[in-house]
């Protein structure tokens, strides 16, 4: 029988697409951020910084994820749930913690957070599935 889960690997489909929006509204609004508000240099630089590796997280945490549902394999599946944490951490660093928060960012952030809930849970059924 198949294990693989089909709404985990849509929601990691929805997720790829959903994240190329959040990048460039959160690019974007970083940028108008720093045009607009007086922005401290090094408080910029940080935010794109994490704004990139969290880009570069979500890329391998959707490939590891997909992989590992497409191949019922629990490993990749299980690193992309460990990367999934690390993205939440950023989601919420860029939902509190940055240096200005607009009303679109914490509405983007939100969904995204809901996202990787929502994923969180069904990898976890689905490393389940595949170690019974």
């Amino acid at each position: 029988p198949t294990l693989s889960s089909v709404p985990l690997q849509i929601l990691f489909y929805l997720n790829g697409i959903y994240y190329t929006l959040f990048f460039l509204a959160t690019l974007l609004m970083i940028i108008y951020k720093s045009q607009v508000f007086s922005y401290p240099d090094n408080y910029l630089a940080l935010d794109l910084a994490l704004l990139f590796i969290m880009a570069i997280l979500e890329a391998i945490r959707l490939y590891l994820g997909t992989k590992g549902n497409l191949t019922e394999e629990e490993a990749p599946l299980g690193v992309s749930l460990v990367i999934t944490v690390g993205s939440v951490i950023l989601s919420i660093y860029f939902l509190v913690w940055q240096t200005y928060v607009l009303r679109a960012d914490a509405i983007i952030n939100s969904i995204l957070l809901i996202t990787y809930g929502l994923e969180g849970i069904l990898q976890i059924i689905a490393i389940t599935a595949f170690v019974s």
